[in-house]
């Protein structure tokens, strides 16, 4: 597999936490319906457990996809969710798995997405990382395809501030399981700039593995990552600067690629939507642009169908790959 440039003209297709729009997000079964469907890539959001494995979980807490409030009860924090990283493996291996609730209310049934896998309709569990890479590359080898992985290092704030090092542990995975060289077959993303240069400028070299880095963009109001300041506390990081005028070529000194919302590239002009100037600014600092998500049961408002919003991205704004909750559509669209 040929490692992707910015000027490379065909995009590529990444399953976002899998073919979750069809199966519960980040169970192996999303995955191999995914890697079935043609995707390039399968995503991997990483979390710690408390005894250091790592799992396949978007969130920190476990209350939106699973039963820990009834399998677990008492062990919620202060704000009332139950963190991976108060958990063992172990433990995590007792909870069933379903598709992503609206509110972390265990009492409460609505679907974020209505529509999708129904609630307590069969049985999904939780895996580790080394699970998923040992799918993978199975699938690989019995299809001779040669789907590669895009995993994320979530909140590296949060874990430090827990006693965990997430970068250094999914950087160990990856390098155990001949993930070194940056030859199209990983991506290794995150919303924490910091951390990403750390990963460049200590671990990578630490560890003499040589992989791409994707800066995740996210609104500085969803308050997504935190950074310590001098005096040891930690603050709600500010991502606006990533969208003013110049932020690429900053971006390019330390990362590969970057990862907007797709509303970061779509401009409202008289009611109709339009792109912007971001992914030429990326493209012209060797970036590739991966933005995020896909789906088509939550189109942008003015979008008819998801086949026009992919002409926004792919024909219009010029994208280099997404990330889709439906990766079949976005293959036949691109005419696999």
């Amino acid at each position: 597999m040929l490692v992707q440039t910015a000027v490379m003209a065909q995009p590529v297709v990444i399953a976002h936490r899998g073919a979750s729009g069809y199966l519960p997000e980040h169970t192996l079964a999303a995955k191999a319906m995914a890697h079935a469907m043609g995707a390039d890539y399968l995503e991997q959001d990483l979390v710690l457990t408390r005894d250091g494995e790592l799992v396949v979980l978007h969130d920190l807490y476990l209350d939106r996809v699973s039963d820990v409030a009834s399998k677990f009860p008492g062990r919620a924090r202060a704000d009332g969710r139950h963190y991976v990283i108060d958990f063992t493996l172990d433990e995590l291996r007792q909870l069933n798995i379903a598709e992503r609730r609206k509110t972390d209310n265990p009492q409460d049934p609505t679907l974020a997405f209505p529509g999708r896998f129904g609630l307590n309709q069969s049985r999904f569990g939780v895996h580790t990382f080394k699970e998923e890479l040992e799918l993978i590359r199975e699938l690989n080898r019995t299809t001779g395809r040669a789907v590669g992985i895009y995993p994320e290092i979530k909140s590296p704030s949060f874990h430090h501030q827990n006693g965990q090092d997430i970068a250094l542990a999914a950087l160990k995975v990856l390098k155990d399981y001949g993930y070194t060289i940056n030859d199209g077959s990983v991506y290794l993303q995150s919303f924490d700039p910091h951390e990403l240069k750390r990963l460049k400028t200590e671990l990578k070299p630490k560890l003499q593995v040589n992989l791409p880095l994707v800066q995740l963009i996210a609104r500085t109001d969803w308050q997504i990552t935190e950074e310590q300041l001098s005096t040891g506390q930690w603050v709600n990081y500010d991502y606006d600067w990533m969208l003013a005028p110049g932020a690429m070529e900053t971006i390019a000194q330390y990362a590969d690629g970057v990862g907007p919302h797709i509303g970061m590239l779509l401009d409202n002009q008289n009611g109709k939507l339009e792109p912007n100037d971001l992914v030429r600014q990326a493209q012209a600092q060797g970036l590739v642009v991966h933005p995020y998500t896909v789906r088509a049961d939550a189109l942008p408002e003015g979008v008819g169908s998801i086949d026009e919003l992919h002409d926004l991205l792919f024909k219009q704004a010029g994208v280099n790959g997404v990330f889709t909750d439906f990766p079949d559509l976005t293959v036949r669209y691109l005419g696999r």
